[in-house]
C-alpha cells in the first residue's frame, strides 16, 4: 500500500516541479513518468534510512496517519527532484 501512495505522490511531485520549474519542464507524460520512479525510489530510500528496511510509514504494522503523510512527502519530493535530474539532463544533452 505505502509503495502505491508513494508512486501516485511521485507523479504529483513530478507534475509539481514541472509547473514551477518551466525550463525543466518535461510535460505532462514525462514529468508523470520522472516523477513515479522518483516517487518509488524516494519512499525506499527514506524508508532505509528512517525504517530500517521498511517503507517509510508502513502503516500494515499500525503507523497510522502520520506515517501514511511520512509516505506521501518522501514519495512527492523523490518525484520533484528526479524530475528536475531528468530535465536538467535533457536540456544539457539538447546544447
Amino acid at each position: 500500500m505505502e509503495l502505491i501512495i508513494s508512486l501516485i505522490a511521485g507523479a504529483l511531485g513530478g507534475n509539481a516541479a514541472g509547473g514551477l520549474l518551466k525550463n525543466l519542464n518535461l510535460g505532462l507524460l514525462g514529468n508523470s513518468l520522472a516523477g513515479i520512479v522518483g516517487g518509488g525510489l524516494g519512499g525506499q530510500v527514506l524508508g532505509g534510512l528512517l525504517g530500517g528496511g521498511a517503507a517509510v510509514g508502513d502503516a500494515a504494522v499500525g503507523g497510522g496517519i502520520g506515517s501514511l503523510i511520512g509516505t506521501f512527502a518522501s514519495g512527492g519530493v523523490g518525484g520533484g527532484i528526479v524530475m528536475a535530474v531528468v530535465g536538467m539532463i535533457k536540456n544539457a544533452m539538447a546544447k
